[in-house]
């Protein structure tokens, strides 16, 4: 008789071992979605349960679910913040953007262009806008009125090759001879936004600069320029020819 017990008991043992899972997280996740109630007929054990916290050691789970919803309001708060603040800049650029533009296209003729853009320049804050266009795509010979404007192509590829190798764009500070050789009677120049101009950088450039070293840096956008720079060839071919 004792025998058939201890052999009952072990079988019973042995079916409660199969019977038995053990539970993961995907489980449990998967059981609270088919038991939407569970929150609600377990109402009293969820709020004694503890969970780890990094500063205060363990918290309540209500406090932690609070803690998580303040974390994600102010996530958001700081998005929207962001987003303000984008479209603030971008409604300023534009609207710098299209004041240029218009100045540009009243130009008649090519002293007016330029002293559009000093102005523009100067409005910003800016200590100067220049304009060069290279000499070996452009008639600037007499009886030309802007040779002045000329720039040899082949003495700016050590600029072309320091600074423009990848890209139209240069935005930082130039050393002592670039500068020389660019603006041969400078003063003191912080920092440069440069903008190479035609389909392949070849036509020319254009130069704002600014007494402040941090006021044009890499990395910042250079929509503006890119603008500006697309309707440059388009203006200046109305009193200037070009070589063939």
């Amino acid at each position: 008789m004792a025998i058939k017990k201890t052999q009952a008991f072990k079988y019973n043992s042995q079916l409660q071992q199969q019977n038995f899972v053990e539970l993961n997280d995907e489980m449990v996740n998967q059981y609270i979605v088919n038991n939407p109630d569970f929150f609600i007929r377990n109402a009293t054990q969820i709020e004694r349960m503890r969970v780890p916290h990094p500063v205060r050691g363990v918290i309540s789970l209500p406090e932690w679910h609070m803690a998580r919803q303040r974390n994600k309001i102010n996530q958001l708060e700081s998005e929207i913040t962001m987003l303000m603040e984008y479209a603030s800049a971008n409604e300023l650029l534009f609207n710098q953007l299209t004041k240029l533009q218009f100045e540009l296209i009243k130009a008649k003729d090519m002293d007016e262009l330029i002293a559009s853009l000093k102005n523009w320049a100067k409005d910003l804050g800016l200590s100067g806008a220049y304009l060069y266009l290279f000499d070996d795509k452009w008639l600037l010979n007499a009886p030309s009125n802007y040779h002045h404007l000329a720039l040899n192509s082949s003495h700016f590829d050590y600029i072309r090759v320091r600074h423009l190798q990848y890209s139209q764009f240069y935005l930082g500070p130039l050393n002592t001879t670039e500068l020389d050789f660019l603006l041969p009677q400078h003063g003191y120049v912080g920092s440069i936004a440069l903008s190479l101009f035609g389909q392949f950088g070849d036509l020319g450039l254009l130069m704002f600069t600014s007494s402040d070293p941090h006021h044009y840096q890499n990395g910042q956008g250079t929509l503006l320029l890119e603008k500006v720079s697309e309707i440059l060839p388009i203006l200046i071919e109305k009193w200037i020819m070009r070589k063939n």
